[in-house]
């Protein structure tokens, strides 16, 4: 099965766990929908699709794929993964961000974790971490065991 993993992120924790998910899948080609655009998914059985949750909202590249691609994947196994450190309303994120029709066709959709960098993110970003969650320091909660489940559940 030819899988595309496509994922947009802005400080690197979507592409880490598009690229485990994909250590984790055989035949799967890994895309950066933020800088390289959308390939064609004709050629492809699966798709995964991810990104990063700022403010509650996933990249507006994914939202634009999904509502030009639609359509195009119909008949694929698809699969939805989201980034970030608020686990408290995973299901509200992929409801939010995702239409109805989307998350039907969805094998899968797993909320696997996010990372904060206090050296990659910009001031506003790290005052306000520091005044929701109280963090300040490197944090990464990327679960190589949901990862592991995700991609178990993309093959079954």
């Amino acid at each position: 099965m030819k899988t595309l993993i496509l994922y947009a992120t802005k400080h690197g924790a979507a592409r880490e766990i598009a690229q485990r998910i994909a250590k984790n899948t055989s035949g799967a080609t890994v895309h950066d929908m933020r800088n390289d655009g959308n390939p064609a998914v004709s050629g492809f059985d699966c798709i995964i699709i991810g990104s990063s949750v700022y403010a509650g909202s996933v990249h507006k590249e994914v939202k634009a794929f999904l509502s030009k691609n639609a359509d195009n994947m119909r008949g694929k196994t698809l699969g939805l993964f989201l980034s970030g450190l608020d686990t408290s309303k995973e299901e509200t994120y992929f409801e939010r961000n995702f239409p109805a029709d989307i998350l039907k066709m969805a094998k899968a959709r797993f909320f696997l974790g996010g990372i904060f960098d206090p050296q990659k993110a910009g001031f506003f970003e790290r005052l306000v971490m520091k005044a929701a969650t109280k963090q300040t320091a490197y944090t990464n909660t990327i679960s190589d065991e949901k990862i592991r489940q995700f991609a178990e559940a993309m093959i079954k």
